[in-house]
């Protein structure tokens, strides 16, 4: 096993030691690094330049390798998640049945571009090549669930009342 630089997390918050596993369970080898970001992000929610540098140096990996793995894997996120995610499927059933409407729509009604989260953090607007709900096209998942029967109006309507719902 590597002897682990020694580091201490950014935080006393008890989900590191979560990340610390991780690290120990690949014997703090540079190889852990992409295991160790997806405990950071599965942890935290998103990876922080705080969190990615603690990890970069616990690996003992320079700090450019740890933000490249970051930035090329989409799975990844550099920015904290919205309370709210309405993920538009842009598959080609669902295209053809105006989803890139929805997309406009849900732009102009939150005044955000396609992959942008909100000001206040409450709502993500994104998009997928395919979801896998075809023959429901078109559909959107909404804060986890799958919508069907959408059209650029009533998707506005529906991500609305839960944005401004609070739940």
């Amino acid at each position: 096993m590597v002897r682990p630089i020694e580091v201490a997390p950014p935080s006393d918050d008890k989900r590191w030691r979560i990340v610390n596993a991780t690290m120990r369970r690949y014997g703090y080898k540079p190889q852990a690094l992409i295991e160790t970001l997806h405990a950071v992000q599965e942890s935290f929610g998103f990876l922080d330049d705080e969190s990615l540098s603690f990890v970069a140096r616990r690996l003992n990996v320079p700090m450019s390798k740890a933000y490249g793995v970051a930035t090329f894997y989409h799975f990844f996120s550099l920015k904290p998640p919205a309370k709210h995610n309405c993920v538009v499927c842009l598959g080609t059933a669902c295209y053809i049945k105006g989803s890139d409407q929805m997309v406009k729509a849900l732009s102009e009604a939150h005044d955000i571009e396609e992959g942008e989260i909100t000001p206040d953090g409450e709502f993500a607007l994104l998009s997928a090549h395919c979801v896998g709900a075809c023959g429901l096209a078109p559909v959107a998942v909404v804060d986890g669930e799958i919508v069907s029967g959408l059209t650029p109006e009533n998707i506005v309507k529906i991500v609305g009342e839960r944005v401004s719902d609070g739940s």
